[in-house]
C-alpha cells in the first residue's frame, strides 16, 4: 500500500536521528532545519549528507524540511504562546506580570523546559514588555529596541552582541538556538494528529547538541 503511515519529527536530520527514524519504522521524516544548506554535487559515502541521502533512499523514507516558511510564520508566535505574552504586536508583547530580569530568566527556562539560559543585563532590573525571536535573533535587536521591549528572548547571542544590547538598554535572555526551537516538534505533532488522526507520529529524543559542564 502506498502512502505515509508513520511520520518522524526532529529538529535536525543527524545520522543519529535518522537511525532513530529507521528503528521506529518511519516512512517520512519532517525536520525544522534543512539538511542541505549549500548545493550538493554528488552523493556518496564520503560525507555525512551523502550518507544520509543514501540511507533515506535505501529505507524508502521521504524527507521534508520546514525551516524558512515555518520560521517566519510559526516559531515566534509559538514561543510567544509559551511565554504567555499578551497585547502582542508582531513579536513583542507583555509578560503575565512585571518581574525582575532574573525571575524572567527562570520563567523562560521553565516555559521552554530548558536546562539553562544565559542572561545579559542587571538581574534585578524590572521587565514586562518582551520581544521574542527564535533561532538566531541578532539582527532583530534594533527592531526590539524600536518597539520599546524591556527584555529580548532569543538564541545564539555572542559575547559582544550581548554587551552591546545591554549598553543600548536591552537585556537579553539567550535560550540557545535549540532551546527556542524544540517546541517545533510538539506543535507539528499537534497539527498533524488533528489533520490525520490515523497517522502514527514519533518525535526524536530531545537532546541538546552540546553539554554544559
Amino acid at each position: 500500500e502506498e502512502g505515509v503511515f508513520h511520520v518522524f519529527l526532529a529538529l535536525d536530520l543527524t545520522e543519529e536521528t535518522l537511525e532513530e527514524a529507521v528503528q521506529e519504522g518511519a516512512d517520512m521524516i519532517i525536520t525544522h532545519h534543512p539538511m542541505i544548506f549549500g548545493g550538493i554535487k554528488r552523493i556518496n559515502n564520503y560525507d555525512s549528507s551523502g550518507r544520509k541521502i543514501m540511507r533515506l533512499i535505501r529505507n524508502n523514507i521521504s524527507y521534508y524540511a520546514m525551516h524558512t516558511n515555518y520560521d517566519v510564520l510559526g516559531m515566534a508566535e509559538l514561543s510567544a504562546d509559551y511565554l504567555k505574552l499578551t497585547d502582542r504586536e508582531g513579536r513583542v508583547g507583555m509578560l503575565p506580570e512585571q518581574m525582575t530580569l532574573r525571575e524572567c530568566g527562570d520563567f523562560v527556562k521553565k516555559a521552554l523546559a530548558l536546562h539553562d539560559v544565559r542572561v545579559y543585563g542587571d538581574p534585578d532590573r524590572l521587565v514586562q514588555k518582551a520581544a521574542v525571536c527564535t533561532g538566531s535573533g541578532k539582527s532583530m535587536i534594533p527592531d526590539a529596541l524600536a518597539k520599546g521591549a524591556q527584555v529580548y528572548v532569543t538564541g545564539d547571542i555572542d559575547h559582544h552582541t550581548g554587551i552591546d544590547a545591554v549598553a543600548a538598554g536591552l537585556p537579553i535572555i539567550d535560550a540557545g538556538h535549540y532551546g527556542t526551537e524544540y517546541i517545533f516538534m510538539e506543535a507539528m505533532k499537534k497539527k498533524l494528529s488533528q489533520k490525520f488522526p490515523k497517522l502514527q507520529i514519533s518525535c526524536a529524543k530531545i537532546k541538546s547538541p552540546y553539554i554544559t559542564l
